[in-house]
């Protein structure tokens, strides 16, 4: 190990500039931007603080790998999220020691222990410990020093293990997770400038990002997805080398996309990770349906920005959520306008129609995320947000008759909330008088569907007699009829809410006379 100047004013013996050494003790890293040294000093204060937090767990840990001749870093993520102030309790190690040796060492150690990662050289396990006086939960990830690369045609990348640190962070995706805290003795490795990069909140690599997208394509949609959760710039080169590279993504598989997609649609800027994703093409590879939505436009036919509304409302509908991220209400608020670039007609009158794109929509979304490998649940609950996104525009000024809000309760059913939050992000009118009363009559729908849930418990809406009571009251055994009887009796159920029993039994027997 390479050992930094422990200078006493954190000079310029510090190693976060680029091209020092790899390796100081942790005291001296917060004056190593010289022309910002209260950030840093900042920096190293937060890092501190969240490293001695965990100290429990990761020096306890690292003894245990010392003992058994093996070294032990906290790095990547980790050290990133400490020098923010902003660690959790997933932490993230890199060792020399390979699996086996990994899984010898942990087993006795942790209260549970995975192996799902271990063919790429990961042990993941559980550790529970007192921390400030409170039971707390640790998710450990123990990696063995590694390397990864693809051929041109594999969808998986070949893993090989290294003998450093400092071939282990150089494979590693930007220079702000190119980082390391060796322990137990906490010594800063930052052989990539890792840490001038996190002060100018900027995104590089920590070799060509041609090398390191041609190792790992999808580290492109990761530059996306780190710049739209911490809100930094992808620096130029880094973004040229995703334009001129963008058709490599089609080496990754689905479930990785998708994964990585979601990080990025539930971060806390989604909005500027997509812009980027459709700058540099990489969009045209794994969510097309977003680009195909900068429709062009000329001066007879004039028609709101589809893409920027897109975003708009995305970022509306996260303005309205009450309990954190809502990764199908995200989807749905980006997605539900995907079917009017093939449903744009141009008029006469020189007005441009969009008719039926809801439906269209709904089909495409359903579409594209089962490409994606989306479960079954969140394809039905987001592609039928979309199918019913536009219901509400038939509301007008409140001319809904109670049935028509039943049936509007009724075919949201459980996304109801999330329905109502969808489509009050969809005004993005400048007109405010517009927009004041779409929100009014958006208030006046809300009002009747919470006094018709007061009075006749719509989260339910059923017919008034069930299928044992029709069969009685036929006089006849299971079969088609009964439900056919049923959708009679739910439909009078909607179109004049509950009825009273003895009503209800003469409407089914006038309808079963009239069905003989």
């Amino acid at each position: 190990m390479v050992s930094g100047v422990d200078t006493p004013d954190g000079g310029p013996g510090n190693p976060g500039g680029r091209g020092g050494p790899g390796h100081v003790p942790f005291s001296v890293v917060p004056n190593a931007n010289e022309d910002n040294p209260r950030a840093l000093s900042q920096a190293q204060q937060r890092a501190v603080s969240e490293l001695l937090r965990v100290s429990p767990v990761a020096d306890d840990l690292a003894r245990r790998f010392q003992e058994a001749g093996f070294s032990l870093a906290l790095v990547g993520g980790s050290v990133r999220d400490a020098l923010l102030g902003r660690l959790g309790n997933d932490l993230d190690f890199t060792t020399d020691a390979r699996p086996e040796d990994v899984l010898k060492i942990v087993r006795p150690w942790a209260d549970a222990v995975w192996e799902v990662g271990i063919a790429f050289g990961t042990v993941g396990c559980q550790k529970d410990a007192l921390v400030d006086g409170a039971e707390q939960s640790f998710q450990v990830e123990v990696t063995t020093y590694r390397s990864e690369a693809y051929d041109r045609t594999s969808r998986k990348p070949e893993v090989s293990y290294g003998d450093s640190i400092e071939q282990d962070l150089v494979r590693r995706d930007f220079t702000v997770n190119a980082m390391a805290v060796a322990l137990p003795e906490k010594a800063f490795i930052d052989p990539h400038g890792g840490l001038d990069d996190l002060s100018e909140r900027a995104l590089r690599t920590p070799g060509t990002p041609e090398e390191s997208f041609s190792d790992d394509p999808l580290r492109m949609m990761r530059a996306a997805r780190f710049a739209a959760q911490l809100d930094f710039e992808v620096a130029p080169e880094v973004v040229a080398a995703m334009k001129a590279m963008s058709g490599r993504i089609e080496i990754v598989s689905a479930e990785r996309v998708r994964d990585e997609l979601n990080k990025l649609i539930l971060s806390a800027h989604p909005a500027k990770g997509l812009a980027l994703l459709v700058d540099t093409g990489l969009a045209g590879h794994v969510l097309p349906e977003l680009p195909a939505l900068r429709l062009e436009r000329d001066e007879h036919h004039r028609h709101k920005d589809v893409y920027d509304h897109s975003l708009i409302v995305l970022e509306q509908a996260m303005a309205l959520e009450t309990e954190g991220p809502d990764l199908t209400l995200r989807l749905a608020a980006l997605l539900h306008d995907i079917g009017k670039p093939r449903t744009r007609r141009f008029e006469k009158d020189g007005r441009v129609s969009f008719h039926h794109h809801e439906v269209v929509g709904a089909k495409m979304t359903k579409k594209r995320m089962t490409a994606l490998k989306y479960s079954n649940e969140l394809i039905r609950d987001v592609s039928r947000l979309v199918e019913l996104h536009l219901r509400f525009h038939g509301y007008g000024t409140g001319e809904w008759t109670d049935s028509a809000v039943r049936r509007y309760v009724r075919d949201a059913g459980p996304l109801l909330d999330r329905l109502h939050k969808l489509t009050r992000s969809d005004c993005t009118t400048r007109n405010k008088r517009k927009a004041t009363a779409l929100s009014r009559a958006y208030d006046g729908l809300e009002e009747r569907v919470a006094r018709l849930q007061e009075q006749e418990e719509l989260d339910s809406i059923r017919p008034d007699l069930n299928g044992n009571e029709i069969q009685e009251i036929l006089g006849v055994g299971p079969g088609p009829v009964i439900g056919k009887a049923y959708k009679f009796l739910l439909e009078l159920r909607l179109e004049n809410g509950p009825m009273e029993r003895d009503a209800a039994v003469a409407a089914l027997k006038e309808w079963w006379a009239a069905e003989d």
